[in-house]
């Protein structure tokens, strides 16, 4: 993210002047201007004359990590931390590798940011959850993700639909002065058409809205009639002069404007505005009651000046309460931005870059009514890269995301993927009792697993899946037969699958164990997973009953000659014996045998079925002591 609002709000210290030096002193103006670019060409020299030390390190380091230059702030973090840093370096450090997908190298550097603050809540976080990236990386997708034809070779974002009407800030004006901290113009705020047809045209200025210093992103009104925008304080003329670097310092402000015909004006900044924080980003609710926005004023949690996600209310004439802090299901010591209210006022979108996600900033929703914890979108809306400004419009179920993952600031479309809410409860199907602590995996219909859950103590897990999709529940718990409940598919909604398991013991025969075909596919004889589900309920008798000895009889179709068959099922034999074996079963109370097609379960000779030949290709189980 390389526009206004990182430079002006998550603007990072660095290392401590102390460290500065006469060398030092051309970088350090630039770096303290935030004038990115230019400070890390000067401090380059500075190792390439061999006067580097520690402190021009991690000044290369947070030099890049303002810019989001992501190898190149991991390679200095690297170099900095031969010597013992703060705390929040190495979660910097950690950041940056993820953003790279270094994961195993990011929980090494998190493990270290843990040790040295073990009471942040990202440390916390971490520590409960440390490998939680694959996780996200199976997470079922949300959304589809497609770049946008309103998007340029600067920095596009924050594009939010209201009617007909793209809004959205952009820095692609050309004609105006660059910013110091990328080189890239100053923003503006832009107006496009969208078409029904899901096309975006004729972007253009709005003249009356932007000045001459950083502006946008905007809100409207549900009426169209007010708009609530981010600006700089320079606009109301107040700033903080720096006298050593002969420079002013302004904060980005909340300004109001309203419809006049077809130009917006009575332009007023908002009472909470203060020249010693900053409030931008601004989300109003459908109702008009409620103003969301991001803020590093006193009362936030984030740290190093990091802002928290804010609202304030407004009244019915025009006046505006307490601005208050959303707390910790929203807000972390690192930076939250960017926050978006739904339609119906109940799910809050927002950007975190200190929450756990796959790298930079990742987009997260809280449902508001349930206070409940933030959760992550996952991919594809999230990426290693800065992912934030999450925007949906209901009524036409479409919205924008922004993102760096192509190395700029561009706005993607995304568009809902149909989910259902699918529950499943556990319970024994002799007694009806619950089953806490089951083994709950949800397989989809190209029999990958998605998840693997441990049922809570009403015996239930909940996923969420596709719609129109099936889907199969595989459920097992020791001293109980593993079973699979097929889900239909569905359009949407809420779905129940009551996983009723039998005890084990249902399945010892006074001869033999029954389970369900151990199927084969064609001409091969490695385990499948289905037949690995089966199999487990034989490992479990057998360890329920040590003095148990089983023979397994393998069997194939009637394809192929009796000398290839034969060889084939002993293949097959060998296969399913050592894979009890591998579960902790002795070898000596397991043994395996091919008979080939002799003895088939289906007679039909020349005209077997696909499905007849299926069920010879199987396995038995005889109890042989």
């Amino acid at each position: 993210m390389k526009n206004l609002y990182t430079a002006l709000i998550f603007a990072l210290a660095g290392a401590t002047l102390s460290a500065q030096n006469k060398d030092t002193q051309k970088a350090d103006k630039l770096f303290e201007k935030y004038e990115y670019v230019d400070a890390a060409q000067e401090y380059l020299k500075l190792v390439d004359k061999g006067k580097a030390d520690n402190y021009v390190y991690l000044q290369l380091a947070d030099t890049y990590y303002n810019m989001f230059n992501t190898a190149e702030a991991a390679r200095w973090y690297a170099k900095a931390t031969e010597q013992k840093q703060d705390a929040e370096i190495y979660y910097r450090y950690a950041q940056m590798l993820k953003a790279n997908g270094k994961y195993e190298e990011s929980n090494k550097q998190m493990r270290t940011f843990a040790q040295m603050a073990p009471g942040d809540q990202r440390a916390k976080a971490f520590n409960e959850n440390p490998n939680y990236v694959p996780r996200l990386l199976d997470k079922s997708k949300l959304y589809e993700v497609k770049p946008s034809d309103v998007s340029s070779d600067k920095s596009d974002f924050a594009a939010v639909l209201y009617d007909k009407s793209v809004w959205f800030a952009s820095a692609r004006n050309g004609a105006r002065k660059d910013y110091g901290w990328n080189e890239e113009p100053y923003l503006d705020i832009y107006r496009a058409d969208y078409n029904d047809d899901g096309t975006i045209t004729n972007a253009g200025t709005v003249s009356e809205l932007n000045s001459k210093w950083h502006d946008g992103p905007v809100t409207i009104s549900a009426d169209g009639n007010t708009m609530y925008f981010s600006s700089e304080s320079f606009k109301e003329k107040e700033s903080e002069k720096n006298k050593k670097l002969n420079a002013k310092f302004g904060q980005v402000y909340l300004f109001k404007a309203t419809k006049q015909g077809d130009k917006w004006g009575d332009i007023t900044p908002l009472p909470f505005n203060d020249k010693t924080y900053s409030c931008a980003n601004p989300s109003l609710s459908r109702d008009g009651k409620t103003l969301y926005f991001s803020s590093n004023m006193p009362g936030s949690m984030g740290s190093t000046g990091a802002t928290d996600i804010w609202k304030v209310s407004i009244g019915s004439d025009g006046s505006y309460g307490k601005p208050e802090n959303l707390g910790k299901n929203i807000n972390t010591e690192g930076a939250e931005s960017f926050p978006y209210i739904s339609d119906d006022g109940t799910v809050l979108f927002f950007a975190s870059a200190g929450r756990p996600g796959l790298g930079g900033y990742d987009v997260f929703q809280a449902d508001l009514q349930k206070n409940t914890e933030a959760t992550n979108l996952g991919k594809p809306v999230n990426t290693e890269k800065d992912d934030f400004a999450f925007t949906f419009n209901k009524q036409r179920k479409t919205g924008f995301l922004s993102s760096n993952r192509n190395g700029n600031d561009d706005i993607f479309v995304v568009s809902p993927i149909c989910g259902v809410q699918l529950l499943t409860v556990v319970t024994d199907a002799k007694t009806g009792n619950i089953l806490a602590n089951a083994s709950v995996s949800i397989v989809d219909d190209r029999k990958n697993v998605i998840a693997t859950e441990q049922s809570n103590a009403k015996g239930e897990v909940t996923y969420r899946v596709e719609c129109n999709r099936e889907y199969t529940i595989q459920a097992s718990k020791d001293g109980y037969e593993g079973a699979g409940f097929p889900v239909k598919k569905q359009d949407g909604g809420d779905q129940r699958v009551e996983a009723k398991l039998q005890p084990i013991e249902t399945i010892v025969k006074e001869t033999e164990i029954v389970l369900n075909p151990i199927f084969f596919e064609f001409n091969k004889s490695n385990v499948t997973r289905e037949g690995a589900f089966e199999l487990d309920k034989l490992v479990q008798v057998m360890k329920s009953n040590p003095n148990l000895t089983i023979l397994a009889k393998s069997h194939t179709d009637n394809r192929g000659s009796d000398a290839y068959n034969l060889a084939l099922s002993d293949r097959r034999a060998k296969s399913t014996v050592q894979y009890v074996i591998s579960k902790g079963i002795a070898k000596s109370r397991i043994t395996g045998k091919g008979f080939g097609e002799s003895e088939p379960k289906a007679d039909c000779g020349e005209n077997c079925t696909e499905e007849q030949h299926a069920q010879n290709r199987r396995s038995e189980f005889l109890i042989v002591k």
